[in-house]
């Protein structure tokens, strides 16, 4: 779903399972707050795959400084914005504009206008998929 493969994902797990907490919701909580993912939740692409090469195109700053890596752990707090040459991007623009009706997480606050993301605080369990059951996940990577 989030397009890591397994060694990264079982990196993911190891840090998830050190941090204090369930681990389970640990992992997911590092895995929406990784830069693709909260590109793909607010709304500037369609899909995770492509938020993950708008990244890697350099298209996104954090904090005012460009980052091109897709796994990068976003804080609280984090500014994200498009650069000022990509914002006029097509593929972007039609994203926001057919994607009115996606539903924002309440962690992030988007500013359409400014094409920007304000950080508010960590995701949540309930912010990720339903469908992800990660009790499975925590029982095949415990052994």
């Amino acid at each position: 779903m989030y397009g890591v493969l397994e060694k990264q994902f079982r990196n993911y797990y190891k840090e998830a399972s050190r941090m204090q907490g369930i681990t389970g919701e640990n992992l997911l909580v590092l895995m929406e707050s990784r830069l693709d993912n909260v590109i793909y939740r607010a709304g500037f692409a369609s899909t995770r795959p492509q938020a993950r090469q708008l990244v890697s195109h350099r298209h996104f700053k954090v904090n005012g400084r460009f980052v091109d890596v897709p796994s990068h752990q976003i804080k609280v707090g984090d500014q994200i914005e498009i650069k000022d040459g990509s914002k006029d991007l097509i593929i972007i623009q039609h994203t926001i504009d057919t994607g009115q009706d996606r539903e924002i997480p309440s962690w992030l606050d988007v500013d359409v206008k400014k094409k920007a993301v304000k950080i508010n605080s960590l995701p949540s369990r309930s912010d990720a998929s339903s469908q992800i059951e990660e009790q499975l996940i925590v029982e095949l990577y415990s052994k």
